[in-house]
């Protein structure tokens, strides 16, 4: 097997990349080591950025994004049993969208296997070699056989886990911060009780009202990073959510789980023919919600990479792609920081307490720190600069 383009992972970012390397003409193979089912089913991040939501648009896979997508203008920063509105559509033009990544994910797919782009579910036993050479090659195993298939450049998108790191780890350096604490989220059939989503200080401890449609709730409770999900039966996460949130609608439970918080860049993001994108190059706390985004933004800027790279020979893109992606992945960084750090129970006693409620009371007086937030949140202009 040869192709010009090896995609290791079937994610948001293996999946966008395929994409916009199939508009340019350049021949890849989607790699994803779980099956179909899974992948399209598994609940993660659901906030997508202005930025986000017009490159999908713009790849032609935003019909249903558009039917179903809940657009939203803001949130609500939450304290003292009080919800200040920061209004983001007002200070930036930008608007959030709520639409989950298993449903970004299927239009992908479905999208790529209509104009026969080839995308493997269940390989196994996927291997990386010769990625300082002009002909790396990915070793896999699917359906039962044994396979080899050649490229000109290998993309890991598969992951903190995937082997595409790990295949260059000699070569990068990892920076990496593990939280305190954790999310417990939970997936309820129950209409959200808020148009917005609430982000709350609460001396108990962070909680968050999203939603994923008019008739799903998702809901989140920081936690101990080592807590039992067996400590929580759901009569306590209900009591536990109206304490800090207020007014919720319950109802039955579907998913429950508990998320560990994290935030981790390997730099560079690429060595020989090998460049990472996603998750297999940064994690970020969720508080931010910046993950999916991030992942969009690395592949948005390695597609033309690649593209000058394989239709040109022309290096430059794809030697500067490191330099490009970490500008806005570090900027990431410290604003999902900054919120995690605003918002959560960090153990530091009354003195920090005071000290997050006087950045929150900030925030609600200054339209100059409304509209820094603001920015960050929607997310920054879709430029190289940026």
């Amino acid at each position: 097997m040869r192709t010009q383009v090896g995609i290791v992972g079937g994610g948001p970012a293996g999946l966008t990349l395929a994409m916009l390397l199939q508009r340019e003409n350049i021949e890849c193979v989607v790699l994803e080591a779980r099956d179909r089912a899974y992948v399209e089913k598994r609940v993660r991040a659901g906030l997508l950025e202005q930025n986000t939501v017009d490159l999908l648009r713009e790849l032609g896979v935003g019909a249903r994004l558009d039917r179903e997508g809940l657009e939203h203008s803001g949130v609500y920063l939450r304290h003292h049993e009080t919800n200040h509105y920061v209004d983001m559509a007002a200070l930036t033009g930008r608007h959030i969208t709520i639409y989950g990544q298993q449903e970004v994910v299927k239009d992908l797919t479905n999208a790529l296997l209509d104009r026969d782009v080839p995308v493997h579910f269940e390989v196994a036993n996927v291997a990386l070699h010769d990625v300082d050479s002009d002909n790396p090659r990915i070793t896999f195993e699917h359906q039962g056989d044994k396979h080899v298939l050649t490229c000109d450049v290998i993309a890991g998108c598969d992951g903190f886990h995937g082997v595409s790191r790990q295949t260059i780890a000699e070569h990068i350096t990892e920076y990496e911060y593990v939280y305190p604490f954790g999310w417990l989220g939970i997936l309820a059939e129950a209409p959200p009780a808020t148009e917005e989503l609430i982000y709350a200080w609460h001396p108990n401890g962070f909680a968050l009202h999203s939603m994923r449609s008019p008739n799903v709730s998702r809901l989140y409770l920081q936690v101990p990073a080592d807590e039992d999900i067996e400590e929580w039966p759901d009569d306590r996460i209900w009591e536990e959510l109206r304490t800090r949130l207020g007014d919720v609608n319950e109802g039955n439970v579907s998913e429950k789980g508990i998320t560990p918080m994290r935030s981790f860049v390997a730099e560079p993001m690429q060595h020989g023919r090998l460049f990472l994108a996603g998750d297999a190059a940064h994690i970020v706390p969720p508080t931010g919600a910046k993950g999916l985004n991030l992942a969009v933004n690395d592949v948005r800027l390695l597609a033309p990479a690649l593209t000058d790279l394989l239709k040109s020979s022309s290096p430059e893109l794809a030697e500067g792609y490191t330099t490009a992606a970490l500008r806005r992945v570090w900027r990431a960084q410290d604003f999902s920081n900054y919120m995690t750090q605003m918002l959560h129970d960090l153990y530091g006693g009354p003195f920090q307490g005071r000290l997050q409620l006087a950045r929150l009371e900030y925030i609600a007086r200054s339209e100059a720190a409304a509209r820094s937030l603001a920015e960050n949140y929607v997310g920054l202009p879709a430029q190289p600069d940026f």
